[in-house]
């Protein structure tokens, strides 16, 4: 059951990531569709986050009720459905409508399935969801591929995104039979669930400090991340006179790189511990970000993104793995806040980018990526802890993960101490 649960979940975030590495692969094909300018393409990121944020706030609590797996096996294939509309939207005023309608599908797609693989990672009891986030790298990587094979065939931005969206909505409704219930058990008789808030109104519905503190760094991640996916094939198209194929490749590359550290982010968390993970991140995806906007030549920007998406993956999936754990008896709802958060931070960072590129120059527009970077790495000493990854591999409370752990304490526990179990 949870070996399926994990996996399902797993290829509910590829399905997700390779939709979004289609759309963002053949966002210059997007741009010579419509015959846009660099502001228009940003108007259009812009209504989608609008249309995720939107429907975030409206059903959160609408999810928490449902629970995720009930609201994950709706969402997903709408947003298939939905993701088809944009392919045949035949005007840029319809387009601007069906992106906003994918925005809110994918939004909730997204924000569920983040639920569903917190409520498997606490079943696990260790971390496991960067390991998650690997498959969104798989699918975002595989949709760039499908970009760069789709774009050297010279077939359109309607025909590449249309096939891939048909092709979704049967994989979606297959994978709705994996998912666990939000209420799964995990270790039963070892650690008590902690209680919903009682009360009605607005005391009931108000989530600890810590979900908004965790929320903050999730706007600045989500702002890093949009921003590089957004405008990286632009900046190697139009600042760096690459060809559409090549220009293609850098978000795949990016993915690569994001894959990679992803697979390995669970074990570096537990042997760095979260706060110098989240620091070491920060700094690397600066260092990177700089080599990218300083690039003569598009070989070594796409490199540059590689070195990006290596050290950057972790920061995510570290995030949505805190939420889970930051509200006990409230982890749909916790995770929902953050994920809405951070989508804020998703719609404003490609925004940002994109007017300061019409003032200025896409590589300056792109450097504020450093600067958010930077953020990272200066917030990381405020992030609460006491998280499933902080579970030392010797303490009782941890049997499935003692295999696979490092040994010892977290190094976010100098005492030695043990930490408290991950809630249910």
């Amino acid at each position: 059951m949870l070996f399926r649960a994990r996996s399902g979940t797993f290829l509910t975030f590829a399905l997700a990531g390779l939709l979004t590495g289609v759309w963002v692969a053949r966002m210059p094909a997007l741009a010579g569709k419509f015959g846009t300018n660099e502001g228009e393409i940003g108007i259009v990121v812009l209504v989608w986050g609008l249309g995720a944020i939107v429907a975030m706030q409206v059903l959160r609590g609408v999810m928490a009720r449902a629970g995720s797996r009930n609201v994950l096996r709706v969402a997903l294939p709408l947003t298939a459905l939905s993701y088809a509309g944009v392919a045949l939207a035949p005007t840029y005023g319809m387009l601007l409508g069906t992106v906003a309608l994918f925005g809110m599908t994918f939004g909730i797609t997204d924000i569920a399935m983040n639920a569903q693989g917190s409520v498997v990672e606490q079943a696990y009891r260790r971390s496991i969801m960067s390991g998650m986030h690997a498959g969104w790298c798989v699918g975002a990587m595989s949709g760039g591929l499908y970009g760069v094979a789709t774009a050297a065939a010279g077939l359109g931005f309607t025909t590449t995104v249309l096939i891939a969206a048909l092709a979704a909505v049967p994989l979606g409704l297959l994978l709705g039979r994996t998912y666990l219930p939000d209420t799964y058990p995990i270790d039963i008789g070892a650690v008590p669930e902690a209680p919903a808030a009682s009360g009605t109104g607005r005391a009931a519905r108000r989530l600890p400090p810590a979900v908004y503190l965790i929320g903050v760094l999730a706007f600045i991640a989500f702002m890093t991340e949009g921003s590089i996916a957004d405008w990286s094939g632009l900046l190697l198209h139009d600042e760096l006179h690459a060809t559409q194929a090549l220009a293609a490749l850098g978000y795949p590359m990016f993915e690569l790189a994001m894959l990679f550290g992803r697979l390995v982010g669970d074990r570096v968390r537990m042997r760095l511990g979260t706060r110098r993970l989240l620091t070491g991140a920060g700094i690397g995806t600066a260092l990177g970000m700089t080599a990218v906007v300083l690039a003569p030549s598009a070989p070594v920007a796409i490199a540059g993104f590689f070195v990006t998406g290596l050290v950057v993956c972790t920061v995510v999936p570290t995030t949505i793995s805190l939420a889970g754990t930051a509200a006990p008896g409230r982890p749909a709802a916790a995770v929902a806040q953050v994920g809405a958060m951070g989508y804020g931070g998703l719609l404003l960072g490609p925004v940002v980018v994109g007017f300061l590129s019409d003032a200025t120059s896409l590589r300056v527009g792109v450097g504020v990526v450093v600067v958010l970077a930077l953020l990272i790495a200066a917030g990381a000493r405020f992030v609460p802890l006491r998280t499933s990854s902080d579970i030392s591999a010797h303490s009782p409370e941890a049997p499935v993960a003692a295999a696979e752990m490092p040994g010892g304490p977290s190094h976010d526990d100098p005492n030695g101490t043990r930490p408290e179990p991950i809630a249910a």
